[in-house]
């Protein structure tokens, strides 16, 4: 199946993500930090990201930003902030 890189801050949230990921057969590469993830991108090489945006040492939209400068991966945005500007911001 598929590679996901999930870089998601809350314990529970990653936890449950990659324990459902995986039972569907997934391989699942977890990161609680932007720094953890971009590091993690480069030596999992995942098909798909799922990114929170609320993280503790970088904005999602960052890490967004830096995935997209270098390469086409399919990103998730997974968040909990519904304002019509992070919807924006999501898109650019």
């Amino acid at each position: 199946m598929s590679r996901v890189l999930l870089i998601e801050d809350d314990r529970a949230v990653r936890e449950g993500v990659t324990l459902t990921l995986r039972r569907r057969g997934h391989e699942v590469e977890a990161a609680a930090t932007g720094g953890d993830g971009l590091a993690a991108l480069e030596t999992f090489r995942p098909d798909l990201v799922l990114l929170d945006l609320m993280l503790p040492d970088k904005s999602g939209f960052e890490v967004c930003r830096r995935i997209r400068a270098t390469q086409q991966i399919p990103i998730i945005m997974l968040t909990a902030r519904g304002d019509d500007i992070d919807v924006v911001l999501g898109l650019e």
